[in-house]
């Protein structure tokens, strides 16, 4: 086996994802009802993990919808079912914020409503914004070279780890 210079443990990663989901009943505890759009497919397994936790803590309606985007080509975003996000608080969920370029193209659907807000959550931030994003919830916040990369490893719907390759 190839060694990895891991980041993030199995173990840490749960810790991460769940002080993600209180911080999210935190800033919305006000409303009723919030949606995790998550960008396929990592993305869209942290939101449903974050979901079970909110579902545990909260008192919360939490939909997960899935949004599907060529990262390499970002032009069409196809949202996994019909929604009317006036009014709604939109939370997009992805692994990695690398130049926060997936995460804005993710929010192009959202932009022909009027949500109440849109914020953002990913399990590890990377400082290389080229877009003009800031991510409102992070697990972990990582300082790299250009060169290097962040990776998400998953077996199903286990995140195993995190790692710079």
């Amino acid at each position: 086996m190839e060694s990895r210079n891991v980041i993030l443990t199995a173990d840490i990663i749960q810790k991460k994802i769940e002080r993600i989901a209180y911080e999210i009943y935190e800033h919305n505890s006000d409303g009723e009802e919030i949606i995790l759009a998550g960008i396929w497919d990592r993305g869209l397994i942290l939101a449903q993990k974050i979901a079970g936790i909110l579902q545990q803590i909260s008192p919360l309606k939490t939909r997960i919808i899935e949004l599907r985007l060529d990262k390499q080509q970002p032009g069409e975003v196809t949202v996994s079912e019909e929604i009317d996000f006036n009014g709604k608080v939109v939370i997009v969920v992805d692994d990695v914020a690398n130049s926060g370029r997936t995460m804005l193209y993710a929010l192009k659907p959202l932009l022909q409503f009027l949500p109440k807000k849109i914020q953002t959550a990913v399990l590890v931030d990377r400082q290389h914004k080229s877009f003009p994003l800031s991510v409102d919830f992070v697990g972990f916040s990582l300082a790299t070279t250009l060169q290097e990369s962040v990776m998400v490893e998953l077996e199903g719907t286990n995140i195993l780890s995190a790692y710079l390759q």
